[in-house]
């Protein structure tokens, strides 16, 4: 199953999860892990399964205006955050806004700072709606991994997120079953 997963990261949670995910889906799924900095729509071409996230900035996807202020934050003297590299440019929103039609199933991670989602927000929904504009199925429902306040990652976030991975490779499956079905 080949399986792209594109991710905006500003001090590299995202990351991480992205990667447990790739994790998560076996060893028989070819996974590519993209920053958006990286990813080209053509990327997505011939893909069993298209996985997209990003962190939650201002209840939602992030914007131009919030990665400034990550980025400042992370210069601050004294700052113990690290800013990833690629962090300042576009944006998964601006990626989203130039992707054109693709047809594939899809899943939308975020990370967010713990606490009640309707507090917090959660730029995964905001990434689903996008996704289904362009013609993508999703197999999940959007999923949240938490970060702390001093923003590193929660106790066994990572393993949820290959737990994930295996629900999404095992969903994938399904869905193509189906189709088999309902084609014959």
């Amino acid at each position: 199953m080949k399986t792209v997963i594109v991710y905006e990261s500003m001090y590299g949670n995202t990351r991480v999860i992205a990667d447990a995910i790739a994790q998560g889906l076996g060893p028989e799924c070819e996974a590519a892990v993209v920053p958006v900095s990286q990813a080209r729509p053509q990327l997505l071409d011939g893909a069993d399964l298209v996985v997209v996230g990003g962190p939650t900035h201002v209840h939602g996807m992030s914007r131009a205006s919030t990665r400034k202020g990550a980025a400042e934050a992370a210069r601050k003297p004294g700052s113990q955050l690290t800013l990833e590299a690629g962090a300042e440019g576009p944006g998964l929103r601006d990626w989203l806004a130039d992707l054109g039609p693709v047809n594939a199933p899809a899943a939308a991670f975020d990370t967010r700072v713990e606490g009640p989602a309707v507090l917090t927000g959660q730029a995964s929904k905001g990434i689903a709606r996008l996704l289904r504009q362009h013609g993508l199925t999703m197999a999940a429902k959007p999923e949240s991994f938490l970060v702390t306040k001093a923003n590193q990652l929660r106790d066994g976030e990572q393993d949820r997120a290959r737990n994930w991975g295996r629900h999404l490779a095992s969903n994938v499956a399904a869905m193509k079953v189906g189709a088999t079905a309902r084609a014959d």
